[in-house]
């Protein structure tokens, strides 16, 4: 008995160091051992990805979903439902002009639902902004 009593905190004092340890996932893989990281859409020559796509998968993915549908863990809480960024139609009445209008004003500035918050800090970050219109755009592309 006073083994465990002594076993148990010390496997806790191993378990919660080793926590903090590699909490990063790993990298995306093509599969191959040694083979370099990929760039592609929303991803920096180095294969992270670049502040637009961090900010669409913290920020706009909570509302309009990993795929663009609309249907991110609280759009079932929202009313008007977010947009889905997979609309032909939407897609061709809105211009890239607009989408940044509405990314930096926020719903309630251009008269769309209050729920969508502003993004005004991105007025100097063009980057950023052309890079969230892009993936925007990105979901109205099909195969």
């Amino acid at each position: 008995m006073r083994r465990l009593a002594i076993a148990i905190p010390f496997a806790l004092t191993l378990l919660t160091g080793a926590c903090g340890k590699n909490s990063q996932p790993p990298p995306p893989s093509s599969g191959t051992p040694n083979a370099q990281q990929e760039s592609g859409p929303g991803r920096t020559a180095a294969g992270q990805p670049s502040q637009a796509q961090a900010m669409f998968n913290t920020v706009c993915v909570m509302c309009h979903g990993p795929d663009g549908t609309g249907n991110g863990p609280a759009a079932s809480s929202l009313n008007p439902k977010p947009r889905n960024y997979t609309d032909p139609a939407w897609q061709a009445s809105v211009t890239d002009d607009q989408i940044k209008e509405i990314i930096l004003k926020g719903g309630a500035g251009v008269g769309k639902s209050p729920a969508m918050p502003g993004n005004p800090q991105l007025q100097d970050q063009q980057d950023v902004l052309d890079g969230l219109v892009k993936i925007i755009r990105g979901f109205g592309k099909h195969p």
